[in-house]
């Protein structure tokens, strides 16, 4: 098989033509095709041509690199951008995926509305990305491996070379008298993907030439298959929906066959975490959340998440960094207040015949504080005293969020719990004058 712009072509004009096409351009074997093809397709693209290089600050050759791209695109007469980012791996991770994450981060930052962004990844890649799958014994959400195209930031990302393999961009840019740069680190077996590519695959093309066409084809089916089980997944979402918002029911996912319930789960967590959990944290999920007992406050950490179970729903929360809270805050009223680390704000505005009297809170300050334990109200209209233990009980109030609602003290005693109740005798009357203090907790909530 040969590579030609009007090959190309035909791949781009299965999308929507945007505005502007931007290659990421690393100034590689890959990368250099990509470019020079599309750029002699601009007469009929009916889009604008543009380049974008990260430099991720890791190799000694790394500002020759950009210079080298620089300068291809200044012949070509395409735009460049260049993106700086750190690529430095964190303690424990991996030097090609900190790399990675880095680059497509800054990518997606950059990208402008619109616009399309065209990635080399090639048939040979595709293959490779399979294997390393399976290796990882991922699911078929893994095997479907790179997809051809994706929503990247405010536009999209396409890969139109995965039908292509290497050696025919080889044969291309030598045809084109292309130059290009080697990043020695491609080298190095050390790195996973590479020793698949140096050390495995040659052996596999050696008894099975067509590997990389089948493995890809391979990963298409994967790619049809996982599309079909999303599909099933956003249908049992909504038959499984918990009465908060954004929670799953338990009663509704213990009904499910076991199969089923793990992929709404999986589905679920990479939209709330933006990942999917192992088969051990699933199984532990299952386990410990949906078939521990209702009022046993199971937890799970996944990442920066956590999920725990109250009565009927699950909930996936986002973990809030430790935070050193004061044990109370006095507020005039005058000015909306500002609660700590993620307490969200406190406003109060001036009404008549609502909230706590004015002329309590005008008399003896207000304050600000939270659950210590042994607190206790008696809400307006009610009889007797109850603790606020049994009042968040009612209201359905998960026992985590109970500690981060703030209570309103006028003098010694408890007077309000906003959005919940007035305590007597702080309830303003028919046509006293009161204020209405409103809680907004949009801030992240500490799981």
């Amino acid at each position: 098989m040969k590579f030609s712009p009007d090959n190309l072509l035909q791949q781009l004009q299965r999308h929507a033509a945007p505005p502007c096409y931007q290659v990421a351009f690393s100034g590689g074997l890959d990368s250099q095709v990509l470019l020079h093809a599309l750029c002699a397709l601009r007469d009929q693209l009916g889009a604008g041509v543009g380049a974008v290089h990260v430099h991720h600050g890791l190799h000694a050759d790394a500002d020759e690199w950009d210079r080298h791209c620089q300068q291809v695109c200044d012949e070509l007469e395409v735009a460049y951008a260049l993106l700086r980012v750190d690529g430095r791996p964190a303690r424990g991770e991996s030097p090609e995926a900190a790399a990675r994450d880095a680059r497509y981060r800054a990518l997606a930052e950059w990208l402008p509305a619109g616009h399309c962004l065209l990635t080399a990844q090639h048939q040979d890649d595709q293959a490779e990305t399979l294997l390393l799958q399976l290796l990882r014994g991922s699911g078929v959400s893994g095997l479907a491996a790179m997809p051809v195209i994706t929503a990247l930031g405010a536009g999209r990302h396409l890969r139109p070379l995965l039908g292509v393999t290497r050696t025919v961009l080889h044969h291309y840019a030598s045809a084109h008298d292309l130059s290009w740069v080697e990043d020695p680190g491609n080298l190095s077996t050390a790195y996973d993907r590479n020793y698949l590519r140096h050390q495995v695959l040659p052996l596999l093309r050696d008894r099975w030439p067509a590997v990389s066409s089948s493995v890809s084809r391979s990963a298409a089916h994967c790619a049809e298959a996982n599309a079909l089980i999303g599909q099933l997944a956003e249908e049992d979402l909504q038959n499984v929906a918990g009465e908060h918002a954004d929670t799953l029911s338990v009663q509704g996912l213990v009904a499910l066959p076991a199969d089923r319930q793990r992929n709404v789960l999986r589905a679920w967590l990479k939209c709330r975490c933006g990942h999917t959990p192992s088969t051990a944290v699933l199984a532990r999920i299952v386990n410990d959340v949906l078939h521990s007992r209702a009022d046993a406050g199971p937890c799970v950490r996944l990442g920066g998440h956590a999920l725990r179970r109250y009565r009927d729903d699950v909930f996936c929360l986002q973990q809030a960094a430790n935070r050193d809270e004061p044990s109370a805050l006095d507020w005039s009223l005058s000015a909306p207040l500002s609660l700590p680390g993620a307490g969200g704000v406190l406003t109060a505005l001036p009404v008549t015949g609502a909230g706590i009297r004015h002329a309590a809170a005008s008399a003896a300050g207000v304050r600000v504080s939270w659950r210590k334990g042994g607190e206790s109200c008696l809400p307006a209209g009610r009889k007797h005293h109850h603790s606020l233990k049994k009042l968040f009980q009612e209201q359905g109030v998960p026992p985590w969020e109970r500690q981060r609602i703030p209570l309103i003290y006028i003098g010694d005693e408890l007077a309000m719990v906003p959005g919940l109740w007035v305590c007597e005798p702080f309830q303003a009357g028919p046509a006293e004058p009161g204020f209405l203090i409103t809680w907004d907790s949009s801030a992240t909530p500490p799981a």
